[in-house]
């Protein structure tokens, strides 16, 4: 997998428009992802984690993980579409102060998603603990950074 293109890049590219900040939308989502983070944490206890069902879960933590970061970003005035737009988002990140590791570990996430949905990939239960593991440790950092 080659490394995320900068999130300015993504601007010159019109992936990434700059606009009037949406606060609505932004407030929906982040409403949307703590209604969908705690669902997940609720489902966690209620449902063994399994080869059978990493899929779910992965992407699960995955539409957490970009609800809220598309809400910092509308809060902030940008909006992403098209092809490119969710490795645009992830690429915010960095923008936020995440560390590359960060970066390119929710890129692994977007890109084995991507799998999923068109590719028939396949996770299994060890690869959905790390993201489950991951979502725990940046979400509360993500929720900090929107002042919720």
């Amino acid at each position: 997998m080659k490394a995320i293109k900068s999130f300015e890049d993504f601007i010159k590219e019109g992936i990434i428009k700059k606009q009037s900040p949406d606060k609505s939308r932004a407030e929906f989502l982040i409403k949307e992802a703590e209604r969908s983070y705690l669902s997940f944490l609720d489902l966690l206890k209620k449902i063994e984690l399994k080869d059978n069902n990493a899929n779910d879960f992965v992407k699960s933590c995955y539409d957490i993980l970009m609800e809220i970061i598309r809400a910092k970003m509308l809060l902030e005035g940008y909006n992403s579409s098209g092809y490119g737009a969710h490795e645009a988002e992830v690429s915010y990140l960095r923008i936020l102060g995440f560390n590359e590791k960060d970066v390119q570990f929710v890129d692994q996430i977007r890109f084995f998603r991507n799998g999923m949905l068109y590719y028939g990939t396949i996770l299994d239960k060890e690869y959905a603990e790390r993201v489950i593991d991951f979502l725990k440790r940046i979400y509360p950092k993500l929720k900090e950074m929107l002042g919720n």
